[in-house]
């Protein structure tokens, strides 16, 4: 009798002694377990970010709702522009035609060619027809008046689209332009829209545009 009460005693303390080393094993496999959780959280790869511009940032390549129209291969298209000087660029250009025969008629082709580092705001053929037939005509007509229109669309230096968030700059006819706006949207001395901009050529940086730039002076 007294063997068993012994006997029982000993399992006693030997249960006593294991069950804090079970509780303290299960307790570390939960640490454990948080531990890997958080280490696979963290090693996780982050959610892949939109490579689109945000709201108002100014797009690095070319922009706007008339660039759809412009050829996908080719001289016309934007990585032909970009191999010539900006004037025969604009004439490999459909919506570009009417431009390019008054740039002619001026006698412009090779000034603008020549010229390094400009900004053109260069009309489509829609913003010189928004001009009554017989004032454009009497405009191509007359060269001075044509060279003095022409020029003021010209700036002597390559303007990127942060540059036309806010800015006044002096054109190649001698009066200046102002620009404003941010992201896509830019308008010119405030009533003409930026349709298509940041148009590489070989040397000048085109932005097409809705309407016709007439002089301040």
């Amino acid at each position: 009798m007294t063997a068993f009460r012994y006997r029982r005693a000993a399992l006693a303390l030997t249960a006593a002694a294991v069950l804090p080393l079970t509780l303290t094993a299960c307790g570390g496999d939960d640490g454990s377990s948080d531990a890997a959780a958080d280490k696979a959280s963290s090693s996780a790869p982050a959610e892949e970010k939109s490579s689109a511009p945000a709201e108002g940032t100014p797009a690095d390549g070319p922009f706007g709702p008339a660039c759809a129209t412009v050829p996908k291969d080719g001289a016309g298209s934007f990585d032909g522009m970009a191999q010539d000087p900006v004037a025969t660029a604009a004439s490999n250009n459909p919506a570009l035609s009417t431009l390019v025969t008054a740039v002619k008629k001026a006698g412009l082709v090779d000034t603008l060619n020549n010229a390094q580092n400009i900004t053109v705001f260069a009309p489509t053929n829609d913003a010189f027809a928004k001009i009554p037939k017989a004032d454009l005509d009497k405009v191509l007509a007359d060269k001075e008046m044509l060279t003095n229109i022409l020029t003021y669309h010209v700036v002597g230096e390559k303007l990127s689209p942060m540059q036309l968030e806010s800015g006044t700059y002096d054109t190649l006819q001698k009066s200046s332009l102002t620009t404003k706006g941010s992201g896509e949207n830019y308008t010119v001395n405030d009533t003409s829209k930026v349709v298509c901009g940041n148009v590489p050529t070989a040397n000048a940086t085109v932005y097409i545009v809705d309407t016709v730039l007439m002089p301040k002076s």
